[in-house]
């Protein structure tokens, strides 16, 4: 018997430390959802023309990393739901552990991805506009650079993060319910789009509001609350229905 007591932050400590370098592949993965994305968003997200009699024709074209973030966003959801499978969460009970350290490690995890992926996300959006400036024929170009506002990439990075840290919760908590019984697999794709088609028919107004709360907030502190708070709720009820589950179920 060991004369050892370790304390919860330790167990947590050495529980993180193991996640990141287990998962080291999340975030190779996270390199190759980049550059897809990238991809994608070299075809720019909308454009418009305009000529004149004279024979002057201006062609514009609106580049923008939404196309990135959004992947990125589906990236750290999906990996939300892969740390909660069976055989990951085995593998936290070969350590001298609990469910709360366990959790714990897992939001730490989570959290550390989420301000990784959000940060990488910006930052491609940035290379997005080099790539798009050296190989377009463009003319003109307008748009922030990294060193001429560092306001609004702070601002940028901050909204980045804040969505990864809302979507890996949203993630978390979906993995927890599929593992209480495998039927969520099919029936929460089936509840989410049922609930979205109702809204989207009889109460636009509704899934307007929904999402303007969301995602249409001008003030990055009430955003940063707003996330912060769901996402708080969403760990939350993950943790408390991993604890309602059986030790090795």
């Amino acid at each position: 018997m060991s004369l050892t007591e370790m304390s919860l932050s330790d167990v947590v400590k050495r529980q993180y430390e193991f996640k990141l370098r287990a998962f080291l592949g999340v975030f190779i993965s996270m390199v190759g959802v980049h550059l897809i994305s990238l991809l994608f968003s070299l075809g720019g997200v909308s454009s418009s023309g305009t000529s004149s009699s004279t024979g002057i024709s201006i062609d514009v074209s609106y580049y923008s990393a939404d196309i990135i973030v959004i992947f990125t966003m589906v990236w750290i959801f999906i990996t939300g739901i892969l740390i909660t499978t069976k055989s990951v969460r085995y593998d936290d009970f070969t350590f001298v552990a609990n469910r709360l350290s366990s959790n714990l490690a897992n939001v730490l995890f989570l959290l550390t991805a989420s301000a990784i992926g959000g940060a990488a996300a910006v930052l491609v959006g940035f290379l997005l506009k080099v790539i798009v400036f050296f190989v377009s024929d463009s003319q003109y170009s307008t748009g922030n650079s990294l060193m001429g506002a560092p306001a609004e990439f702070f601002i940028a990075v901050t909204a980045a993060i804040l969505y990864m840290i809302l979507f890996a919760s949203l993630g978390y908590l979906t993995g927890m319910i599929v593992q209480v019984n495998k039927i969520f697999v099919f029936l929460l794709p089936a509840l989410f789009v049922g609930f979205a088609v109702y809204l989207g028919i009889s109460n636009v107004k509704l899934a307007k509001a929904i999402f303007d709360f969301i995602f249409a907030e001008s003030s990055l502190l009430l955003f940063a609350v707003k996330a912060l708070v769901l996402s708080a709720l969403f760990f939350a009820g993950s943790m408390f229905i991993s604890n309602r589950m059986e030790v090795r179920k």
